[in-house]
């Protein structure tokens, strides 16, 4: 049987449905643990000062922040190594960057379907498209 992957990606969580056999097995979260940048700029002009010139800590944010993204993906595909078949989709970049790390890993060779865009969506309505995305 056929283990049927979706994964509704942004930077703030994956949620991953799991059919087999065309039903429902599995619902998973996975939260994430990116920096919002909301939260960053609130916090103002923190940091060391060197030369009386204030370091540059939104260079340092942005690479944190995707150190925290590579981070997420590798969860989430480690979550996900047993599929056959996966759907990637979801609201921002994220499903993007999924996209290319499962193109570069030799164990997701031709197993990746189809990568959408998609908004915010409740649990019920991910489960919904992943059932009619590999029934149809």
């Amino acid at each position: 049987m056929k283990r049927q992957t979706g994964i509704w990606i942004d930077t703030s969580k994956a949620i991953i449905v799991t059919l087999e056999g065309g039903k429902e097995e599995k619902i998973s979260e996975i939260d994430s643990a990116i920096e919002n940048s909301v939260y960053h700029d609130k916090e103002g002009n923190k940091g060391t000062f060197s030369g009386g010139h204030h370091g540059n800590s939104e260079s340092k944010f942005e690479n944190r922040k995707k150190e925290q993204i590579d981070f997420f993906i590798k969860e989430v595909l480690a979550y996900v190594k047993g599929a056959d078949e996966l759907f990637v989709f979801g609201p921002a970049e994220t499903k993007i960057r999924l996209e290319k790390k499962i193109q570069d890993e030799k164990l997701f060779v031709n197993k990746l379907k189809a990568v959408e865009t998609a908004d915010k969506m409740t649990v019920n309505e991910i489960v919904a498209k992943v059932k009619k995305f590999y029934v149809s």
